[in-house]
């Protein structure tokens, strides 16, 4: 496993890391011990950073995580939580709320500090309520000693460029937006390492795009671009290869993206993930991958307030 440091935190991070939101059941009913042997299997096959979230199976995912990782080492692993949603439409990013939530996170995880903390998906509220509250909450649990690292996370890029230049942000989360179908993270790259801010990429598959057995009704993309990425993906098992395995190592090889987020309650596919950033990229089948994607290149949906979406009229920008 390849490490790469995550912005001016000066921490480590696997390329490769374990997104904890299948333990709290969120796309399948998952077995309690299943899940605990699957994040052992992450540490074991050298992933060092774990992210989670209360709002993730309404906290099972915390709860179950923090059973998995009682016995470990606590230099063994870097710990990122979320504070701020709570439900599919619960969000509370007050001041106190955020300084609360940290402490019954804590009290799941069974940890004393958490690395970093991430405000999630703060495009559905108005920009006054993370500057006025939810930003100093991050500092006074910094002072406190309970959280090391603080930062934003949600879906539309312009999100970060309002938010980056205005405060202080040690890390990020970007979803959706690196994946073999959309590279328009890239384009905000030299704002965060004109920040040295550090960045996590997260849903190499975008959500479930990147996959043969079709996208979920719920998937926020357009049909086109559903179809089409159901057309890669039929072609790479066509050529007796998994998109998957494609994506996961399109995603991580980029030097400058310092670290991407996978979800499985599955040891055996976690081992099979962390194997698979080893090994070598077919670059023929990337390029006949990328063709058949490029209809939908850079294609995304609207996620929260309009001002975040400027542009982006549906799926089709």
């Amino acid at each position: 496993m390849k490490y790469r440091q995550l912005g001016k935190t000066g921490l480590d991070v696997s390329v490769l890391s374990f997104g904890a939101s299948s333990l709290g059941s969120v796309f399948r009913q998952t077995d309690e011990g299943e899940s605990v042997r699957t994040v052992h299997a992450a540490i074991d096959a050298g992933i060092n950073y774990i992210d989670v979230s209360p709002y993730y199976g309404l906290t099972k995912a915390e709860t179950v995580l923090g059973k998995a990782l009682k016995n470990i080492p606590r230099d063994k692993y870097v710990l990122s939580t979320k504070a701020g949603r709570y439900g599919v439409d619960d969000f509370d990013f007050s001041f106190d709320r955020i300084v609360a939530s940290v402490d019954e996170s804590l009290a799941r995880l069974n940890v004393n500090e958490i690395d970093i903390l991430y405000l999630h998906d703060i495009e559905f509220v108005p920009a006054d309520i993370i500057l006025n509250e939810a930003i100093p909450a991050l500092q006074r649990l910094k002072e406190r000693g309970k959280i090391r690292f603080g930062g934003i996370c949600g879906l539309p890029l312009g999100l970060f460029e309002t938010f980056i230049p205005r405060v202080e942000m040690d890390c990020i989360i970007s979803y959706c937006h690196y994946a073999l179908n959309d590279t328009s993270l890239l384009g905000l790259l030299p704002l965060l390492e004109s920040r040295r801010t550090g960045l996590v990429n997260a849903s190499p598959l975008s959500m479930g795009l990147l996959g043969t057995r079709g996208t979920p009704d719920w998937h926020p993309a357009s049909p086109q671009t559903k179809a089409v990425c159901l057309e890669a993906a039929r072609y790479c098992e066509s050529q007796g290869a998994d998109i998957a395995k494609l994506a996961i190592q399109f995603s991580t090889s980029d030097e400058r993206i310092p670290t991407t987020l996978v979800s499985t309650a599955n040891p055996t596919n976690i081992q099979k993930n962390a194997a698979w950033t080893e090994e070598p990229i077919d670059e023929g089948l990337l390029a006949e991958v990328l063709a058949i994607l490029q209809p939908v290149h850079n294609r995304t949906w609207v996620s929260g307030r309009e001002e975040y979406n400027a542009g982006i009229g549906g799926d089709e920008a």
